[in-house]
């Protein structure tokens, strides 16, 4: 399995490590068959995620695609981030092999949970802004 140049920097260099003590947001999503886990921390002003950072217990696909969604949404407001789509991400990092393809799925998914957190302790339905966020894709464990 071939990975990208980009997807192995984010793997053996990942941005935005690490646990954020004072998250406005947490997201935590995962996948029990494949045993990746990755929970997303985020911190808002004004509607602008300030900050974000992640914690992933996984494959390097896995570290790489939420290392490479933190960079993406850092920065931008919440809508903005809300658009982010698992395809944008595996374009970023130059694409994924599709047996990693649901790496960049749990990427997507986490952050959605993070903002839908952020809403929740804002006293916001998050249904009404994130929707329904779907469990994950089955993965696709090589023999």
């Amino acid at each position: 399995m071939a990975y990208s140049e980009k997807v192995m920097d984010h793997f053996a260099n990942p941005r935005n490590v690490g646990e954020m003590e004072d998250a406005d947001g947490i997201g935590e999503v995962g996948n029990s068959k494949c045993g990746d886990i990755m929970k997303m921390y985020i911190k808002v002003k004004d509607d602008v995620i300030t900050d974000v950072s992640f914690k992933t217990f996984g494959c390097g696909a896995a570290i790489a695609t939420s290392s490479m969604a933190t960079e993406l949404v850092k920065g931008h407001t919440i809508p903005e981030a809300l658009q982010l789509t698992n395809k944008a991400v595996m374009e970023a990092l130059d694409g994924l092999p599709p047996v990693k393809v649901h790496c960049s799925v749990l990427a997507e998914q986490a952050i959605k949970a993070a903002v839908s957190d952020y809403y929740q302790k804002q006293g916001i339905d998050p249904k009404t802004v994130v929707g329904e966020i779907p469990e994950p894709i089955e993965c696709h464990l090589e023999d």
